[in-house]
């Protein structure tokens, strides 16, 4: 499965089956810590509940240190990790997007398909909302193709933007996660709310 398990080893076509059994596993481990909960993804922005920034900035850092490791020790190459271009307009439009439908519907695309599987109404709502959102940029996609190739930058890395090693990236955003981590507590202190 990717770059662990090479073609030589293991068929290409059982990585479906790996995606599919991974897939569940993740959406298992989203509804349990109760991801398909709009009010506690909500809270996050409202401070008074901030899980969800704890545990995405905790899996990212997992995720950063490992493949570096990894790395190092030469288990893994990073030239074969798959970056996407980046497209700095679209990129910000659309996280703008994203941000304001994930504070007003209370769901991100992943967390609305773990509520939908367990039959909530918001969350199918919601995932039918990106269907049609889909749609729509799809149909719309003329009128909207030179912003969304505005300022290509490439497939590029923090590291490569800022002329640092990877390590050192790993390091800043522990860093930050760290602050975040605090930052989360004392909002969860400063703005309580009873248990919903």
């Amino acid at each position: 499965m990717g770059p662990l398990i090479p073609n030589e080893v293991l068929d290409p076509g059982w990585n479906f089956l790996i995606a599919f059994i991974v897939g569940i596993g993740f959406g298992f481990a989203l509804e349990q810590a109760g991801f398909s909960s709009s009010r506690k993804l909500a809270g996050m922005f409202y401070g008074y509940d901030t899980v969800v920034l704890k545990v995405f900035f905790t899996a990212g850092i997992v995720g950063m240190m490992g493949l570096l490791y990894l790395s190092l020790f030469d288990m893994i190459d990073l030239t074969l990790v798959w970056v996407n271009p980046t497209f700095l307009w679209s990129a910000i439009v659309g996280g703008i997007i994203m941000g304001a439908g994930f504070i007003i519907g209370g769901f991100c695309p992943g967390t609305s398909a773990c509520a939908a599987a367990i039959g909530k109404i918001d969350g199918l709502v919601f995932l039918g909302g990106i269907f049609v959102g889909i749609f729509l940029f799809a149909e719309t996609f003329p009128l909207v193709k030179k912003l969304y190739l505005a300022h290509p930058m490439g497939p590029i890395k923090m590291s490569e933007l800022l002329h640092v090693s990877q390590g050192f990236v790993v390091l800043l955003v522990v860093i930050i996660a760290s602050f975040m981590f605090w930052l989360g507590e004392w909002a969860e202190k400063k703005f309580p709310r009873e248990e919903y």
